[in-house]
This record gives C-alpha cells, structure tokens and sequence, in this order.
C-alpha cells in the first residue's frame, strides 16, 4: 500500500472518530431539555379527554343500561286523575328529580323502577315558575344515582340519549344530537329559559326523565317538553338548577298538604297492583338486558321466589357465562282477565362460547309467566325450547 493510501485511510478515520463524538457531546448536552410543541392544533380539552376515558372504559350499552338503573317511572294520582311522567336518581338519599308539571297537583306519587319494583315517594321541592321538581323516595335510598355534569354546558352538535316513559313505555330509549340552545318560551305556568332544543322526540311521559351525555354517561339536562309533530324536544340544562336541587335535598321545602302524600317514610304500597300493558314484554327485555351486559345479580333478582329455591344464584350465573348476547327478536303478551299476571312469548338470538373458545349463533322460543311478587315485577317461570 503507498503512503497516499495510508494517509487516505488515516484521516478518514480521524473524521469519523470526530463525528461520533460530536454526536455524543450534543446528545450529552440536549438529553436534559424537554421539547413543548408550540401549536395548539391537536390539543385535547378536559371534557375530551373525560369523554375518552369514559369511552375506552364503556360502550353505549353499557352507558344505556347503567343509566336505565337510574330512571323511575312516576305514576301520579290527582284530583282530577292519573298520569304518567318520569324522574332519576340524582343523589344517593332516594332523591328524583322531575318536572314540576308532572307532580303538580299530586295527591299520591309512584315510583317504579326498572327492575319492577314500586314504592311510595312525597315531594320536597317545587319551582313555582321553574319546570323542576324533587321528589324523595326513601325505599330507593343508597341505590347508585346517574352522575350529573354540574359544571359544563352542551354544545350544538353534542351527541346526547333521552330515557324515560313515552305514554307508558317504561325505559325507552331515543337518541339524538343538541340541536338548539339558549330556547326560551311560556307553557302553562312555567317560563323555560336558556334550554337545550334536542333532536330527540319528547313525548307524553318523557318529561321529567334525563337528557344523557353520549360519552360521559353524564346527565345534562331535564327533559320536559316537545312539539306536536314529536321530532323536537326541549330540555331543562341541569347546571341552570342544579344549586336549587341540592337546597330542596337539604332542606325540604314546606309544601301544600294536598301535594304530599306524608311526611313520614313512606312503604311499598299494599293495594293490589295491576300489570300495565308491556308490563310482560319490558321485564323479559330488561332480564336478557341485564344477562348480556353481564349484571347476573339484577337479572336473577327478576326471578320469583320459586324460580330461585329451583336455581342458586351460582348455578344461575355459571349456566349464563357462555353466552355473549341474547337480543329478543320479537316479543308478545297476553294478561289474564284480571291483569295480573301475563304470558309472554319471546324469539331470542343467542350468540354462545363453546368450550374451545369459538361461538355459535342459537335461537330460541322462550315462555314466561309475569307477575307480582311482594309489590315487584317478577318472572315467576320460563320455559325455553331451542329452535333449528
């Protein structure tokens, strides 16, 4: 090799020796500083990331079912009457929040839960010109309320869910978007101010019930009124009465004797209870609700009492851990002369694990027997027939 070459090689490797340490001095010298982007494009809200971390956690069945816990169905007896409305559990004293037109004049309030049962409840506070009312229910007390979003307000373009009882179809279920705000208008004796318009029909016997937040599972307002045609509904922003809610829980308003039942704790009513039309169909759905969102304890309390000395609570789990879904197709009742107990007959698809880890889709022709059981809806028995 000539000296040419060798001085070549030389001062290449020289070169290279310097650049790798250069790398190291300035990877030494930057290691300790952190880079902060300067743009905001892309930054993620608090409400956002609540919102995905309420998303990653649950889907909007879940979020349905859950909330569905929460929601009561009032039956309200007047002067001049019954009707229907709705109302949620908004704290954990067994307090629900309603409007104030739907236990107006109330002579006796009920309320029914989603899993059958009905209790006494009495009113603590009312607006006189504020659509929103409270009402105590003792017997519900320590149940798990819906969680409320006090502090921000809906947005145009929110993705939202309205629950409650549309002419007497118990935990129905719409879906829509916030399509207005800042509405104000005059019904009856009531002044609506800075209310949401929603996307999502309020009917006769929604009022009352809880406008949700589709990803926080939040509720953001109090349903409360609709147009005729039914493709619009109005909402009351739980943020505009949250403070005169909690002052009512604390310290119940002095209210007319004719619009209280009594002030002691009320009991389950002893009268005898009639089945409702649907009464059947909605606790059918409701059980197999609660089988495929995995709430093995609700689903088994919907049983009777007879059904449960035939089956323990751990056998009844371990039959239904196999099964990944079970939506009811197609559903139909009949009552008994005295509407008091109802036969149901129900076509349900079943999605099943098998042991090797592989489903398989099985449909079913199912038979139940509904009734009352101790002031409670209850699935008395069932018989199942797989079909082909």
């Amino acid at each position: 090799m000539n000296r040419t070459a060798i001085i070549s090689i030389i001062l290449t490797v020289l070169l290279i020796a310097a650049g790798v340490g250069g790398f190291y001095a300035l990877y030494d010298h930057y290691d300790g500083y952190k880079v902060k982007a300067s743009s905001s494009l892309g930054e993620v809200s608090e409400k956002t990331k609540q919102s995905t971390a309420s998303n990653s956690s649950k889907d909007l069945k879940t979020i349905i079912y859950e909330s569905q816990k929460g929601v009561v169905q009032l039956e309200v007896t007047t002067s001049a009457g019954e009707s229907l409305g709705s109302g949620f559990l908004y704290n954990d004293k067994g307090d629900v929040v309603t409007n104030a037109h739907v236990v107006q004049g109330a002579k006796k309030i009920i309320a029914r839960t989603a899993d059958g049962q009905q209790y006494e409840g009495y009113l603590i506070g009312m607006g006189d010109t504020t659509d929103v009312a409270v009402v105590r229910v003792p017997e519900l007390a320590g149940r798990m309320p819906i969680p409320v979003e006090k502090k921000d307000p809906a947005e145009v373009g929110d993705e939202v869910i309205a629950l409650g009882s549309p002419i007497g179809l118990q935990n129905t279920v719409t879906t829509g978007i916030i399509s207005g705000v800042n509405r104000e208008f005059t019904i009856d004796d009531f002044t609506y101010v800075d209310v949401y318009q929603i996307s999502a029909p309020i009917t006769k016997g929604n009022s009352g019930g809880p406008l949700i937040d589709k990803q926080t599972g939040k509720v953001l307002a109090i349903n409360s009124a609709g147009t005729e045609e039914g493709s619009i509904g109005f909402s009351i922003p739980i943020t505009n009465v949250y403070d005169k809610i909690i002052s009512w829980s604390k310290n119940p308003d002095k209210v007319p004797p004719e619009m209280m039942t009594k002030k002691e704790s009320p009991t389950p009513t002893e009268e005898p209870i009639k089945l409702y039309p649907g009464d059947g169909e909605y606790i059918v759905n409701y059980f197999y609700e609660s089988l495929t969102i995995g709430d093995y304890v609700t689903a088994y309390s919907l049983l009777g009492s007879k059904r449960q000395l035939d089956i323990s609570y751990e056998k009844f789990r371990k039959s239904y851990l196999h099964t990944v879904n079970a939506t009811v197709d197609k559903i139909s009742s009949t009552h008994n002369k005295d509407n008091e107990e109802a036969t149901v007959t129900a076509f349900i698809s079943t999605i099943e694990r098998s042991g090797n880890q592989k489903t398989q889709s099985i449909p079913y022709k199912g038979t139940y027997k509904v009734g009352f059981e101790n002031n409670q809806l209850k699935i008395i028995s069932e018989e199942l027939e797989k079909l082909k």
